[in-house]
């Protein structure tokens, strides 16, 4: 498994958000006009494109996309994705890594709201809305896309003009969860991406980036979680994390799964009910956020529950989780009870 790397030039959106077409949380390309070089499942590898050199198949050189053949007729290619929920898209990044001779030279990118079956793509009278306009795309290069529209969707339709090949389709969005749902004082996991909770920032992911502690399941090997670097200086490591809803935080996981020469020795969480402010000014705030749970020991590859100690700040908006004084863990929980 590759490690992750954070691209510096990189929207901010793609470090707040989930990766909506994570099929690692259940999305599914659905259909493709043509995927004769490249089938249509790779293009949502949630690992980085990778080239090979001397890799060749039945059909041609591998690469890792999806990749159509090159259209000797009129009309484009297109590709139907189902999100692994349906949320508010932020932004994109049509990648193009590695595609050099053979990426599109244009992209547009609509999206619908859809009632749909799991291996149904949408039907004939959905309403598909443009979300990104016809777009000049480069090759063998990131292209991040904002997204202005609100509404919550389901699907995407991924063009190609005319042909050629995407190697990545990250698509950066918050899910539309119903909480009119909850039952009141049922717990919540409100640190859990997939109810809507994201990142708002790390000191460091060097290793790992740690929007993987709000993903589901327990990771799968140490690659899957935040690690970070070697701390050679005082201090420690920490995560902000935005909760899904605000809440109650009734009883906290620590997770370090696979983490054995290299977990935390310690951790505690801060937290506060925060409204308004930027992200660059939160992180100045949680240094001195209250604590919701004093430093508690870590042992290796243990789930770590905590369901005493936990401070009585009534809702809160956002933690902050340290580890000391460095390390790495695979999930974060906190279940809490939404208000």
């Amino acid at each position: 498994m590759a490690i992750p790397t954070l691209d510096p030039n990189a929207p901010a959106f793609t470090r707040r958000y989930m990766n909506l077409a994570d099929p690692r949380l259940g999305a599914r390309a659905l259909h493709a006009s043509d995927e004769f070089f490249a089938p249509k499942e790779r293009m949502l590898d949630p690992q980085p494109a990778v080239f090979i050199p001397g890799k060749y198949d039945d059909h041609g050189k591998w690469m890792d996309g999806w990749e159509t053949r090159r259209k000797r007729t009129t009309g484009h290619d297109f590709c139907i994705v189902r999100l692994a929920r349906p949320g508010v898209i932020y932004g994109l990044d049509l990648d193009t890594s590695h595609f050099t001779g053979n990426f599109p030279p244009a992209a547009s990118v609509e999206a619908c709201y859809a009632q749909a079956s799991d291996d149904e793509a949408p039907g004939d009278n959905a309403d598909w809305q443009t979300i990104v306009p016809a777009t000049t795309l480069q090759g063998n290069q990131h292209h991040y896309v904002e997204v202005s529209d609100t509404r919550a969707f389901t699907h995407l339709r991924v063009n190609l003009y005319p042909d050629g090949g995407l190697a990545r389709l990250r698509v950066y969005g918050q899910p539309r969860r119903d909480w009119s749902t909850v039952e009141r004082g049922s717990l919540v996991d409100l640190a859990a991406i997939e109810n809507g909770a994201y990142l708002v920032a790390a000191n460091n992911q060097h290793f790992g980036l740690a929007s993987t502690i709000l993903m589901p399941g327990r990771g799968v090997n140490m690659g899957d979680g935040w690690e970070t670097r070697r701390r050679r200086e005082p201090g420690n490591d920490w995560a902000i994390v935005a909760l899904a809803r605000p809440g109650i935080i009734r009883k906290i996981e620590v997770d370090t799964a696979h983490f054995k020469g290299n977990y935390p020795d310690r951790c505690s969480l801060q937290a506060a009910s925060v409204t308004g402010g930027t992200d660059d000014s939160l992180v100045t705030q949680a240094m001195f956020w209250p604590a919701l749970l004093g430093e508690q020991k870590l042992e290796m590859d243990k789930q770590h529950v905590f369901e005493s100690g936990i401070a009585a700040l009534g809702p809160v908006t956002h933690v902050r989780f340290n580890i000391f004084p460095d390390g790495g863990v695979s999930r974060l929980r906190l279940w809490g009870e939404p208000v």
